[in-house]
């Protein structure tokens, strides 16, 4: 059993905190299960970062606003800084880490290299990921605030620049890249 080594007191010192406070969740990440022993206040972000050492997903705001620490569980988008992850056990979680193939990126990977859809590159993998779960989204037939009336209930929702920018409008980039980030999202749309 993996446990965690960063499992901290309210002062910030490594302590444990006792036993009524911590469970054993077991949880697949990127494929692979893990089971942990985890402080019940631990948030999912935390988690992938320091225990799994998995580094994608970045901490911004740590209050669920930027949507730098965005990944999927069971297929949808999350904040991870503001999932507890206890509440996780049996779930799903997919990284911007878990996108790839072997060495083959995935189609939102390459048309965010093709279209240099970043510049600076931290919330680069939150918006990856969200894209990911919008692309599955209007999939799905799942409308959002940006899509036309006439739009059939149930049938995929055609992502137009309009509905990408609604979609993603929880994923911030301080350096301004959203032009090219929607035109990479378009180019993997059907």
């Amino acid at each position: 059993m993996d446990s965690s080594p960063h499992d901290h007191g309210d002062d910030g010192a490594d302590s444990a905190p006792p036993a009524a406070y911590r469970s054993e969740v077991t949880l697949s990440v990127n494929g692979k299960p893990h089971t942990l022993l985890i402080d019940h206040r631990r948030v999912l972000l935390d988690l992938l970062r320091e225990d799994l050492d998995l580094t994608g997903a970045k901490k911004g705001c740590d209050h669920g606003q930027c949507g730098a620490c965005t990944v999927l569980v069971d297929g949808r988008r999350v904040n991870s800084c503001l999932q507890l992850a206890v509440s996780l056990d049996g779930r799903d979680v997919l990284t911007v880490e878990g996108l790839t193939e072997g060495d083959q990126l995935h189609p939102l990977q390459r048309a965010f290299l093709d279209r240099d859809a970043f510049q600076c590159g931290y919330c680069t993998p939150g918006q990856i990921c969200s894209a990911v779960g919008v692309l599955a989204e209007a999939a799905a037939g799942h409308p959002s605030h940006a899509t036309g009336p006439a739009t059939p209930p149930g049938r995929p929702v055609p992502l137009d620049a309009a509905e990408i920018r609604e979609r993603l409008s929880g994923n911030l980039c301080r350096c301004g890249a959203y032009p090219h980030i929607v035109e990479a999202v378009q180019d993997v749309a059907p």
